[in-house]
């Protein structure tokens, strides 16, 4: 897929609904690996999540590529960037830093797809404005999480865990350009292949690092569950209808809205003090998204763009 960007009020819901189920995801994984190992959480969570979604798409028919153009290389590179290693990076590195750092990097993302959607995907160059309100919205995200996210967890693994999450970060970046670029096919199929790709690569190494998956009690096996049914299956089929249709730049913005939302939920679920930093974190971030998105905010609302 070639064309341009096409943002309207539906991309703009979705990639809101992407930050609020995300902006949870940490928190509940969190909670999933206290019954366990790392990579046993990210092989049950993509596991869970494969069932579901093959099972939809074959009631829907079990096609995936809808014109004679395929591109199965791409296709597995793509499942296996956006799913199995960056869960993988996740889960390990939760171990080893805090939360803080880990929404710092998720909001990172933006950073490593503005550059790379410039030079790889058409319509999304990296003007001036744009790359001015993804600074701003990055910028927000810092300043809501204040220095508790450069806070030390004492891990003596922490350095890696940091660069752990860099690494995910990356990943979706990148995996999100190559997504764009793939030949038209279904989208309950796509989110199938990357499911099923995904579980052939984290099954085994799971297997090979911690031995047969352990028997949590059933508070862990229901938070594994949930973690496979909103945010892996669900969400990934928004992300991936989101991609294709609105680009991987607007897509990125729901990087900036999950450091938000861990926030709110912490205050509100978790019973965490308000931090005095929320109000100017939010109209950075806002601030950041308007900014970068102003020509599709234009014609979303009836204006041409200047």
């Amino acid at each position: 897929m070639t064309s341009a960007p096409d943002i309207t009020l539906k991309s703009w819901f979705m990639v809101s609904l992407l930050g609020l189920i995300w902006g949870g995801t940490f928190m509940v994984q969190k909670l999933a690996l206290g019954h366990m190992p790392p990579f046993w959480v990210a092989a049950g969570r993509i596991g869970f999540a494969a069932v579901i979604t093959i099972a939809v798409w074959q009631l829907r028919g079990g096609r995936m590529f809808t014109t004679e153009a395929t591109d199965w290389p791409r296709l597995a590179f793509v499942s296996i960037f956006s799913a199995a290693v960056p869960f993988m990076f996740l889960a390990w590195a939760q171990q080893h830093v805090t939360s803080a750092f880990t929404g710092v990097s998720m909001a990172a993302v933006a950073l490593f797809v503005l550059p790379l959607a410039h030079f790889f995907v058409p319509g999304e160059r990296m003007t001036l404005r744009r790359t001015l309100g993804f600074l701003i919205g990055f910028s927000g995200v810092v300043v809501l999480i204040g220095p508790a996210a450069f806070v030390s967890t004492g891990s003596p693994l922490e350095g890696y865990g940091r660069i752990a999450c860099l690494a995910a970060a990356s990943c979706y970046g990148v995996s999100s350009i190559v997504l764009r670029k793939l030949p038209p096919l279904d989208p309950i199929g796509l989110s199938a292949a990357t499911l099923i790709f995904g579980s052939f690569v984290v099954i085994p190494i799971a297997f090979v690092q911690h031995g047969p998956p352990p028997m949590p009690p059933l508070e862990g096996l229901a938070l594994v569950a949930l973690l496979g049914l909103v945010p892996t299956a669900g969400a990934n089929l928004l992300r991936i209808v989101v991609i294709r249709s609105a680009g991987p730049v607007f897509m990125s913005l729901t990087n900036y809205q999950v450091p938000l939302w861990s926030v709110v939920f912490g205050v509100t679920l978790m019973g965490e003090p308000l931090p005095g930093s929320m109000i100017w974190a939010t109209l950075l971030i806002l601030s950041g998204v308007a900014l970068s998105q102003f020509g599709a905010l234009q014609r979303l609302f009836g204006s041409k763009p200047s």
